[in-house]
Parts: C-alpha cells; structure tokens; sequence
C-alpha cells in the first residue's frame, strides 16, 4: 500500500484591491445616477421650469402697452417713453414717498429746533365713505419739526405727533420709536425738540416744557453740513380695502391735515432771515401756512415713508407691479416638482426595486437622507433657473413696454429669486416624505395640491375673508409663499395689508419656516415608517 503525501493546507484568496467604500458620499452618488438616467423625471423638473416661466410671460404680455401722447397733441408715442417718473430712492434703497409742507431754514452746521404744537385737525376724503369730506385724521398724519437733507429721498430725523399713535421720532423712512401717548391739543399739547450735532440728530420730548425725555438718536451718514430744519405737516393717502374674488378692490384718497406750532425756538448756526414755506412733491389744493405773533398754522398732505409694493403702493406712487405678479406661475411649478419627487419614491415600491436598495444599503434612514438631498438639490436647481428666467424675462418686457416695476433693494429680489427656488425644493422633500408613507404617488400629489396649492389661490384671490385667510398662510404650507412679498408691512404706514394685495401674515423667513417644520415632521415619520415596515 502506497503512503499519500499530507495535504497542504489552502491558503484563503486575498484580494489586492482595498475594500469597497459604503459611506453616505458613495450612497449619495448612486441615488444621484439612478435620478439623473431616468429622463421622465428630468423631464418632469424641465416642466416646472416652463410652466413657471411660461406663466410669468403670460403675465408680462398680458397688460396693455403704455401708450401716451405729448402735451399739445404732440405725437403719440409707447413703450419706454411713457415710464412712469420714478419714486425716489431713500437711504436704504426702498422706494419712498416724500411728500409734505414745510415751513424751513437752513441750518449750517450744528443747532437745536424746539416748538410746542397745540393742536393736530384733519379732513378726511369723501371717497373713503363721507360725503362730503369730512372732519378727521388718520392714524398716521403727522406734524412737527424735521432736520432733512436737500435731495428727494435723501436722510432725515423729525419729531412729531400723529393722529392716532401718539409722539413719534422717525428717521430714513422706516426707522420709527415712539414717545410721549396720547392725542395732542390746546389742553394737552406737546413740546417737541431735535438737535444736530455733527451727523448724530437727538429727538426730545416734553409735556410742559420743563421736564423732556430724550426719545431716540439716530446717526445720519452722509447728512451735508447745511440741510434745511423746520416745521412740518403730512397726512397719508385715506384708504380702505375691499377683498372681492380675484383681486382687492381699493378705495383711496387725499387726506389734509392742520397743525398749530408755537413757541419756536432756535440755538446755534441759524440764519435771521424769515421762514420759507413749500409743499415739497405736489398735493392737492389748500397747503400752505400763515404765521401771526409766532404762530404757525401749518396744512399739509402727502407722506414721508417707505411706498408700500403692489396695489396698495398705486395710493402711495406709480409702483404698482411687483416681482411676485410675474412669478404667479410658481405653484404650478411646485405640483410638477412634487410629481417627480413622488415618482422617484414610490416607483420602487411598485417595482420592487426598494428591495435592492435596502439590501445594497441596510440603513434606511441614510437611504432616505440621500433620495432627500438628490431631489431637493435637483428642485433647487430648477425652481433657481425657473425663478431667475421669469426675473429676467418679465423686467425687461416690462421696461421695454413703458410699465414700472417695483423696484426693491438687492437683497430683497435675491430672496425673492433665492426663496422660490428653496419654496419649490423644500416642497419636493414634503412629497418624496409623503410617497415614503403612502407609497403611491396619486394621493401624494392630490394632498400636496390641497395642503398648499389650494390654499394660496383661495387667500390670494381674496375667496376667504380677510381673517381666515390669515389663519391659513400662518398654519398651512402655503405659509411659504411669504417668501415671494416685495416689501414688509410697515407699522408706520397705514394699510389694509391682506394677501389679496400681496401681504403675508408672517415673514417671508418666519413663513418658510412652517413649511420646513411641517417637512420635518413628515420626514420624521417616513424614516420611522420605512424602519419599520416591510420593503
């Protein structure tokens, strides 16, 4: 019998190559590559971008081209060369109103201005319900003293009393503290007094010219060395708002207000000449002022504020288009963005893909953080190129067709820009959330129209009453459309903001946040479902 030789051991095959990479960068890559060769869903966010661009142009289109003729039936012209004159800019790059008596000197270099105002009276427009024009004031005509620069638009500081909001100091338009409360009169009057020193302007008040308390200072960068200070008097455009289906109806019209100042007093570099009075912007008839033994009446009308954006900003100045008009297509946008996210999910439910996703990928949470970044990047980027193409279009058709478009400060068309693109993302990760819970992409998109689609046009067509309408953009999704509104709802400026005159109840960041909150809460529960449920 022949010995066998003993077996050899076998040693176990090492490969040369290093292990394969598992991480959340390499997942992200594959979901990337499984989105981007799947041309149906490409061509889903290709439609987003038409549909949004495509409405905003029929938007621009639609209006009726300026058309006007030169004085002394000169010939008839259009396009640009009827614009409307623009409103002056103010120091923050708002458009403003800056309109006013004024009843002034100049004042080169440093000094002080103090009066005593005895009484504030006003006449309120018939339009707003009275016929004929009616004793009254609005809340917020004012009258007192101001330190203003020379330019339309340029820096200002006054102290003043109001209709309805007591002492005020208000600077640059929009800056606004209050002082002494209560309504002025010959039995409660108010001393008010501003001093200059340098760029640095310091609001005083008193209520029996003894005893003052400083109200504010405000710094004033850029104020030239002279600047015209004096009396003052505005009252604001009277105004009522309507909500009727479709648009707001607005009902406007000049208001006056009459302010009584004596006991002016002045220190420093005043001149000794007489006081000038001028209605500074126009306004209707009756201005003017009549000084007797050192007393001033004062009648004026008009503003000194930031123009509010949209209808409301036809009372105030020629402005009435905004960039939100022309982004009007962004919802129809969203459902076609929510229709490729919704696909992208619940297509591997329905082919049974899920199962070779979970098993290349055993954590589900990272799986469904991944499916996340890819469609909300990808809706970005197309509700970016959507809002960005709108922009551009429909300012230009605009201008080239003699209309005037809003103008806002940089910052507020980027977030504009910026803010619908992030609305149109962010709602693209609500409905991959909702087709991980519900698995089919029919219910998803059905309650993506009816929690934000439907509500939106119900408050911005002024369908629901003013109040409910409220509730709604501070409750639903559709909260976040607030990132589309020009211009905030000033508190100084009188208005009947509504989002049927392109208002929202919160801000635009504030309003966006609701929807990421409730996309957090959807998400929250579809990794906890797609845990615990069967591929």
């Amino acid at each position: 019998m022949t010995a066998q030789a003993p077996e050899r051991p076998v040693s176990p095959y090492r490969s040369q190559a290093g292990p394969g990479k598992a991480g959340f960068a390499q997942l992200l890559h594959a979901e990337w590559t499984k989105f981007r060769t799947v041309r149906g869903w490409l061509a889903g966010l290709l439609v987003a971008v038409l549909l949004t661009v495509g409405l905003g142009v029929l938007v621009a289109a639609g209006g009726a081209q300026a058309v006007c003729q030169a004085a002394g039936g000169g010939p008839v012209r259009s396009g640009a060369a009827c614009g409307k004159p623009a409103n002056p800019i103010g120091p923050g790059g708002e458009p403003v109103a800056d309109q006013f008596y004024f009843v002034h000197q100049p004042l080169a270099g440093n000094g002080s201005l103090t009066v005593r105002i005895m009484s504030l009276t006003g006449l309120l427009p018939a339009s707003l319900g009275s016929n004929p024009d009616k004793p009254g004031l609005v809340p917020w005509a004012k009258a007192g003293i101001i330190i203003n620069g020379t330019d339309n638009g340029s820096a200002y500081a006054a102290m003043m009393v109001t209709g309805g909001n007591g002492v005020r100091m208000q600077w640059n338009y929009t800056g606004d503290t209050p002082g002494l409360p209560g309504a002025v009169s010959a039995a409660s009057p108010r001393w008010l007094r501003l001093t200059r020193d340098g760029d640095t302007i310091t609001g005083y008040d008193s209520a029996d010219g003894t005893h003052w308390t400083r109200v504010g200072a405000v710094t004033l960068t850029g104020l030239p060395a002279t600047v015209q200070a004096g009396l003052f008097v505005a009252s604001p455009t009277g105004m009522a708002f309507a909500p009727s289906f479709g648009e707001g109806g607005i009902s406007d019209g000049p208001s006056l207000a009459t302010a009584v100042f004596d006991q002016v007093s002045t220190s420093g570099a005043w001149p000794s000449g007489a006081w000038a009075g001028e209605s500074l912007g126009g306004g209707p008839q009756g201005l003017g002022y009549h000084q007797t033994a050192g007393r001033f009446t004062v009648t004026g009308s008009g503003d000194i504020a930031p123009i509010l954006a949209g209808p409301l900003g036809d009372v105030y100045g020629p402005d009435g288009t905004v960039l939100a008009d022309y982004l009007v297509g962004t919802f129809a946008g969203l459902v076609a963005a929510a229709v490729v996210a919704a696909m992208y999910m619940s297509s591997e439910y329905r082919r049974g893909l899920i199962r070779t996703t979970l098993a290349a990928s055993p954590a589900r949470a990272r799986v469904l953080a991944a499916k996340t970044v890819v469609i909300g990047a990808a809706a970005f980027v197309a509700g970016l190129a959507a809002a960005g193409g709108t922009v551009a279009f429909a300012t230009w058709y605009a201008h080239s067709h003699g209309r005037v478009v809003f103008p806002e400060p940089w910052p507020t068309e980027l977030r504009i820009i910026a803010g619908t693109a992030a609305l149109i993302a962010v709602a693209a990760v609500l409905a991959l959330a909702l087709a991980t819970i519900l698995r089919r992409s029919v219910a998803v998109v059905t309650i993506m129209i009816v929690a934000i689609v439907l509500p939106y046009l119900l408050t911005v067509t002024s369908v629901l009453p003013a109040g409910a309408a409220e509730w709604v953009l501070r409750l639903s999704p559709a909260a976040a459309f607030a990132l589309q509104q020009a211009a905030p709802a000033y508190h100084q400026v009188q208005a009947a903001y509504a989002p049927g005159v392109g208002y929202y109840p919160l801000a635009p960041w504030a309003g966006f946040a609701v929807l990421c909150a409730w996309t957090a809460l959807a998400l929250g529960a579809a990794a906890y479902l797609l845990k615990r449920r069967d591929a």
